[in-house]
Formats: C-alpha cells, sequence, structure tokens
C-alpha cells in the first residue's frame, strides 16, 4: 500500500490546539457522555481484547477500554494530547504519531495485531483518509472492528458556532471545502463509504445518532462552559490572538459578554444543552 505525505497541518494546528481542549477535558467529556457511551457500545469492548484509540484526545475511550479489561493503546498526532492521555489512564500506552502514515503497531511497541479500533471523533483530519484508514486496517487483525463517531453536517451541529457570533463579526475564518480535513470531513456517509471500503474495510455500517451536548457542569447553568470551550476552539485561538493585543480590556471584555448573551440564548431549562447530529461508524476489518 503506497503511503501517503504525513499530515503536517494537522500536526501544526493540533499542537498549538491542544493546551485548550486538554484544559477542558472535564467539560468535554461531560458534553460528549452520550456519543462516548455510543462508540463504546458499538465497540464492544471486553476483556482480553488488544485496543486502539485514534486520535484519543486526553483519553476518555482509553480509560473506558481500560476499565473493561482491555489492553489499550492510544495514539494522537499533538505531543500535548498524548501526555495528558497517558497521565490520565498509566494503564494503557500512548504514543504520538500520525495515524495516517506511522506503523501503529511499532507506535504500539509490537505485538498482535488490534482486535478492536475506537475513536470519538479523532479521525476526519486526514489528509489522505482512505490511505489513513488502510494504514489502520493493516494494524488490525482480520476480523477486528472498528467504531468511531464522526460529526454529521455543520448545519446540523450548532455545537460548531454557538458562542461565535460577536467573534465572528470581527474576524474572517476560511471554511474549508467539502470533505477537506476538519470536524466534517467524514459528513457525507456516501463519500465515507467509499473511503472506508476503498481502505479494505467491510461490512461498513453508517448509522445517525442524534444526542444532546450538555454544558451545564457541577451544578451550573453551563454558560462560561460554553465560553471556555468557544475560546480554546479553532475561532476562539483566531479571535483572542488577533483581537486581544489590540483591544482595550473593557471591550474585549464587552465582546465577550456579547459571546455569553448568545450562549444564554440557547439554554434549555436553565443550561446550555446543544443538539448534536453525529454519525456512528462500524466496519469490520
Amino acid at each position: 500500500m503506497a503511503m501517503a505525505e504525513p499530515n503536517e497541518e494537522m500536526r501544526r494546528g493540533w499542537a498549538e490546539s491542544a493546551s485548550g481542549w486538554v484544559a477542558n477535558e472535564r467539560i468535554v467529556d461531560h458534553a460528549f457522555v452520550p456519543v462516548t457511551g455510543a462508540v463504546l457500545e458499538a465497540a464492544q469492548l471486553g476483556p482480553t481484547l488488544r485496543v486502539l484509540d485514534v486520535g484519543c484526545g486526553s483519553g476518555t475511550l482509553l480509560a473506558a477500554a481500560v476499565e473493561r479489561g482491555a489492553d489499550a493503546v492510544g495514539v494522537d498526532i499533538a505531543p500535548g494530547m498524548a501526555e495528558a492521555a497517558q497521565a490520565r489512564v498509566p494503564g494503557a500506552l500512548v504514543a504520538v504519531g500520525d495515524a495516517q502514515t506511522d506503523d501503529l503497531l511499532a507506535l504500539a511497541g509490537g505485538g498482535p495485531a488490534f482486535d478492536r479500533v475506537v475513536s470519538r471523533f479523532g479521525v476526519m483530519f486526514f489528509s489522505d483518509p482512505t490511505a489513513a484508514f488502510g494504514n489502520i486496517r493493516a494494524a488490525t487483525s482480520p476480523g477486528g472492528r472498528l467504531a468511531a463517531a464522526v460529526w454529521r453536517s455543520a448545519e446540523e451541529n450548532p455545537v460548531f458556532t454557538l458562542g461565535s457570533g460577536p467573534l465572528l463579526e470581527r474576524i474572517e475564518v476560511p471554511s474549508p471545502a467539502p470533505g477537506a480535513p476538519g470536524p466534517t470531513a467524514l459528513a457525507d456517509p456516501t463519500r465515507t463509504r467509499g473511503v472506508l471500503e476503498g481502505a479494505g474495510w467491510t461490512a461498513v455500517e453508517i448509522s445517525p445518532l442524534d444526542v444532546t451536548l450538555d454544558y451545564g457542569l457541577d451544578g451550573s447553568d453551563g454558560v462560561e462552559e460554553r465560553l471556555a470551550v468557544t475560546l480554546a476552539s479553532g475561532t476562539g485561538r483566531i479571535a483572542t490572538a488577533q483581537l486581544r493585543p489590540r483591544m482595550p480590556d473593557a471591550e474585549w471584555a464587552a465582546l465577550l459578554e456579547a459571546a455569553r448573551e448568545e450562549i444564554r440564548a440557547a439554554r434549555v431549562d436553565g443550561v446550555v444543552r446543544i443538539p448534536g447530529a453525529v454519525w456512528v461508524v462500524t466496519a469490520t476489518a
């Protein structure tokens, strides 16, 4: 199988954003509880299985795999993410690597092929997704199972933009082309099926999952939590870098308050609860 070029743009982007996502780990994990549960159910994890978590982030699925008695390995392109995951789940092995091009079994220190491959929003960032899923399949045992959650379209997911409106009035953030690496790269189920089948996976199933993402943490209304996640996002980081240095404190505070107002308007029964539209993708090696 011909190898794709390393995914350098994603490597740089995630290295820059990792600290923000790690800092907001509890918020994100709480909001994504229904997605995490769906991936774990689809993966059918259990003792004695060897599990690979692709784009493991700060280790949510790794922790669940270890709790179920699995031999868990995580790989993430961002050193900050991998470091946080390893600290959170010392019973797993976590490596910094590019699942698109790196030898995944070598990153795992050798050993048998993986029985399960899981991912929660970690497989949409490949510059060559067919090559990437082929590389992942090459590290998976025959009959091994893939279970991943990916976002559906941006139009179905206000989670991508809630709280960003006042920021986007002052900055420009380019929209990615359809299918380009990014959160919605696998939003088209027909394309996703073609990618997986082209990479050698079989029995591909792509099922819709509609969830509610709850940002209320420890009894809060979720407004400050959602604002923190917004500022850690790509839009938030661009706005902070471009606007904060040239804004007086009062003007920056007013901008953040406008973002809060947008978020407050999304509260349901007093708590920020945002609809989420996801695909749960399963396949067999």
